[in-house]
């Protein structure tokens, strides 16, 4: 693991790489009582070629720089972090799984750690990184799931902090998780306002391949000016490939169950897919939608899986191809 203390008087102190313990932090630190934190998730590869890559790393910490000032949190040069991630890297590479399909997990985590009690900006903190090897997120081929879209649950709303990686945004949800699990769903899709806004499924962004209203042919998924969503690094990496490709428009813009329902119903709706950095890509196979109007559940079948389109399949070859060094993509794999 990878600590490194900061102090509002000194600033940063030397990072420290050593063999991973426990931390030892005051029982009034800020992060305990306000959730004084946040925490990114990244992932390096072993290539066909040997050499040990990390996935846009800058982008992760471009995101992980914006939360710190949202959350009151010192600030860090970006590039020296990847530097002390590279080096973790150098000294734990036999950590790095010799697979095409494996890799090493990342999780930089930055939390408030002043001995006192008290709302207020953080005079210390401490910066640390753990790693851990994961295997195949597919290991049995694709696998559709089912999602729970019922708007009396939110995630984000304008204004708050839904577009940032803090850990407040994740515990809130994890009970909504148990009640769609108990209802025969693996994620839910979280709805926004009173049209039903699709924001982010589980902890993915969300994707449609669909026919348009117009007769397009068209990659969409929700934007992020409002705030509701993590601005995801395989969600940008979808949109500037599917852009590069030049085979169908590519949108961000709001979207609604109601369009969904209609896209659906005229067979508009060709695939549904979530994008993260766990899986790259994962198939919707059915919403089971909570009618607000009627108060009952509806299932809502869609033909990810049956799509002659072959999108998300794409999407998900080409980004693999990338990670695992079969294809070479200018400034997108950092090498170590």
């Amino acid at each position: 693991m990878m600590t490194c203390d900061w102090d509002a008087t000194s600033g940063w102190h030397h990072p420290k790489i050593e063999p991973i313990g426990e931390l030892k932090i005051h029982p009034g630190a800020k992060v305990l009582h306000y959730a004084s934190e946040l925490f990114e998730g990244m992932k390096a590869y072993r290539g066909v070629d040997n050499k040990i890559r990390m996935f846009r790393p800058e982008m992760n910490m471009a995101r992980m720089k914006r939360t710190a000032i949202r959350a009151a949190l010192p600030d860090f040069d970006s590039e020296e972090m990847i530097n002390v991630l590279t080096e973790m890297l150098r000294l734990d590479q036999e950590w790095v799984p010799n697979s095409d399909v494996c890799s090493l997990y990342m999780r930089p985590t930055l939390i408030g750690t002043d001995p006192t009690l008290g709302v207020g900006c953080a005079t210390e903190a401490k910066m640390f990184v753990i790693t851990g090897p994961v295997g195949a997120y597919y290991s049995t081929g694709f696998q559709p799931v089912s999602l729970l879209a019922d708007s009396r649950f939110i995630r984000a709303f304008p204004g708050g902090v839904g577009a940032y990686k803090m850990g407040c945004n994740y515990a809130p949800t994890i009970w909504v998780g148990k009640e769609a699990a108990s209802k025969n769903c693996q994620q839910v899709l979280w709805l926004y306002g009173e049209n039903e806004d699709l924001t982010e499924v589980g902890t993915m962004n969300i994707f449609l391949f669909w026919k348009n209203e117009e007769g397009d042919m068209e990659l969409i998924t929700p934007p992020l000016h409002r705030g509701l969503i993590l601005p995801g690094v395989t969600r940008d990496s979808l949109l500037e490939l599917g852009r590069e490709w030049g085979e169908y428009k590519v949108t961000e813009r709001t979207l609604n169950m109601q369009e969904v329902k209609k896209a659906l119903a005229e067979k508009r709706l060709y695939e549904m897919f979530g994008s993260g950095t766990a899986c790259v890509v994962s198939p919707v196979g059915k919403i089971l939608y909570h009618n607000k109007v009627t108060d009952e559940y509806e299932e809502l079948h869609i033909p990810t899986m049956s799509s002659k389109h072959g999108v998300m399949q794409k999407f998900y070859n080409t980004i693999n191809d990338i990670q695992y060094g079969r294809l070479i993509k200018d400034g997108w794999m950092r090498d170590i």
